[in-house]
């Protein structure tokens, strides 16, 4: 990407470009080029639906990267009011990586949680570009268990490409704080709705995953690696991260016909960066109709369909093997 713009990108660009300049040189030279015009729009618009209808896994991956996408505050201040955000582990330390607190929605108290990537560089080493150290998921998990007490409803919104992978991550129990999150939200008891807004990458993303109903917006990506970390295994390259995204089955509609997730929903036309406010109101309205179908259903039901939902993720094949062919 350079400028804010993919590759791909390039022939819708130029014909915008073009159509500005007409638009100009009608202004400045008082001439109608209104019909010329009409028609330019009229293919950049079937340009625009043919590119972003038919991406490819790993343009949606470059897609959900883009720098200018909402980030979980961005969504918090369009989406929520009265935020209030929270800090502290309780044991080590705050983590920016990963915010979270109180807010309503339309009038009922939640709590939202996710973590938040930097918009320049002074912000993304301020919170470690987005990759959250153990204190973070225990925050995260803290201010869970307080939603479950006051019964809130807990929000999760997922951008991440990965939990934080240094050595003083590993010494503070990275994979333990993880898992004890995942055990947790597995068991709360109250509705946990997750909507994953770009990237969702391994165990960060899961690790505040778990949830009632696991929404995803059109261009984002959910997945056990990233398509880099995944070709660097199979194939000891990374520039066949292409390959690797097609072949992990990442975005939304992979994973909603696999039932890994239960919405997809839709952004603006170009991604969710060409219009904040857009997006924005695309996810309140998934957020109302998900927490609307399962604020009433009791606490102990929506315990044990929580749990049996991950348990019938996957799909598996029984097949008898001969003797022969087994000593083989």
């Amino acid at each position: 990407m350079r400028n804010g713009l993919f590759e791909w990108e390039k022939p819708l660009y130029e014909l915008e470009l073009r159509i500005e300049e007409l638009q100009k040189f009608t202004a400045d030279k008082d001439m109608d080029l209104s019909r010329e015009i009409a028609t330019l729009e009229k293919k950049a618009e079937y340009l625009r639906r043919e590119i972003y209808q038919n991406l490819t896994a790993w343009q949606q991956v470059l897609l959900a990267r883009h720098p200018k996408r909402p980030t979980t505050l961005d969504y918090v201040e369009l989406i929520f009011d009265d935020f209030l955000e929270l800090h502290g582990d309780r044991y080590y330390r705050d983590d920016p990586a990963i915010v979270g607190g109180l807010a309503t929605f339309e009038g009922l108290p939640v709590t939202v949680i996710g973590p938040q990537k930097g918009r320049d560089t002074k912000e993304n080493i301020r919170r470690n570009f987005g990759l959250p150290h153990p204190e973070g998921y225990r925050k995260a998990l803290r201010l869970m268990k307080q939603a479950e007490k006051f019964q809130r409803p807990i929000v999760c919104l997922i951008d991440v490409v990965g939990a934080y992978p240094g050595i003083e991550a590993e010494e503070r129990g990275q994979g333990v704080a993880i898992a004890q999150s995942i055990r947790h939200m597995s068991f709360l008891r109250t509705p946990i709705v997750c909507i994953i807004t770009g990237e969702g990458g391994s165990g960060g993303a899961l690790a505040i995953g778990i949830g009632d109903r696991i929404l995803m917006l059109e261009h984002a990506w959910y997945s056990v690696i990233s398509p880099e970390m995944c070709a660097q295994i199979l194939w000891k390259d990374s520039s066949k991260a292409p390959e690797a995204a097609e072949a992990l089955k990442l975005t939304a509609k992979d994973l909603l016909s696999m039932n890994a997730i239960d919405e997809i929903v839709p952004e603006p036309l170009g991604g969710a960066h060409k219009n904040h406010q857009e997006a924005a109101a695309n996810v309140k309205a998934a957020l109302r109709q998900a927490l609307a179908s399962i604020l009433p259903i009791p606490l102990d039901i929506l315990v044990e369909e929580r749990l049996e939902r991950f348990r019938q993720l996957g799909q598996w094949q029984e097949k008898a093997v001969a003797a022969s062919e087994a000593r083989k």
